[in-house]
């Protein structure tokens, strides 16, 4: 069986939904409190797959997934370093891409684990942001994106704008670690317009991955859009269904396939 570790700490809120998102794709998760892998109640090792919820750890009094990102590596960092070359997944959603930006998850083909290639700005407008957004699957490389082209996914936060330098956006893109863009209804390109790019992303970026594709960090809740019922236009989209004679399905198959795409490349690698 897969076992997906959902990590918590103080300030994290959406460890509930992120576990029901893996345990209805095929997993055992478990929700574990930072200070119990570090008190050794609990062991990384024992697990599968890793999920940096969302949130605000910490307060995120001295800036979005600091805290959480240094009490980590100052205490875990061999431990998270094994579990990333055995080849384990990684999954990181708004505050937990904060977290692993932080933590330097997202490797280049040039760099080691632990080296910050990415920065999460403050949106251009100064404003938290809670709205859908509609997202173009760019990478043939991430494990836990295969099979999706385009979704609609609810955002929650205020440190969203992905910065990096022209040298690593050109190796990001280069490399296929460019993962989501941000884009309007029919897929067309933001292009940094509001709200179609919410927080003003450069290149309209929403997610990246490591060089291995096996380690994800995006700004938009797949775990908050599961369920078509969540989402704002689904009576509409119920009613159209019914007066053709259709149903509609009860998840949302391209944010599920997040996470039963995780767990398949579990089972396939030995879980």
């Amino acid at each position: 069986m897969v076992k997906a570790l959902i990590m918590s700490g103080y300030g994290i809120n959406c460890e509930s939904e992120s576990k029901h998102a893996f345990e209805k794709a095929g997993a055992t998760a478990e929700i574990v409190h930072i200070n119990d892998l570090i008190a050794g109640k609990k062991k990384m090792a024992d697990y599968d797959i890793m999920m940096f919820p969302g949130g605000f750890s910490y307060g995120d009094d001295t800036g979005s997934g600091y805290a959480f990102a240094n009490k980590l590596k100052n205490n875990l960092w061999p431990d998270l370093l094994k579990f990333i070359k055995q080849g384990k997944l990684i999954l990181g959603v708004c505050n937990g891409f904060q977290i692993m930006t932080n933590l330097g998850l997202f490797a280049l083909p040039s760099e080691e684990y632990g080296e910050e290639s990415n920065a999460l700005l403050a949106n251009t407008h100064n404003r938290y942001e809670c709205r859908w957004v509609n997202l173009k699957s760019q990478s043939q490389k991430c494990v836990f994106t295969k099979g999706v082209t385009m979704t609609s996914i609810p955002i929650a936060h205020a440190e969203g704008r992905f910065h990096c330098t022209p040298g690593v956006l050109k190796v990001l893109e280069d490399n296929d670690q460019v993962v989501f863009t941000y884009c309007d209804a029919t897929g067309k390109a933001a292009a940094g317009s509001f709200p179609a790019n919410p927080n003003g992303a450069l290149s309209d970026i929403a997610a990246i991955c490591d060089r291995s594709g096996k380690i994800l960090g995006m700004m938009p809740h797949p775990e908050r859009g599961l369920y078509l019922v969540n989402h704002p236009e689904y009576h509409h989209r119920k009613e159209h269904a019914a007066r053709k004679g259709e149903t509609l399905p009860e998840v949302d198959e391209n944010n599920f396939r997040i996470f039963t795409n995780a767990v398949a490349y579990a089972k396939q690698n030995g879980a």
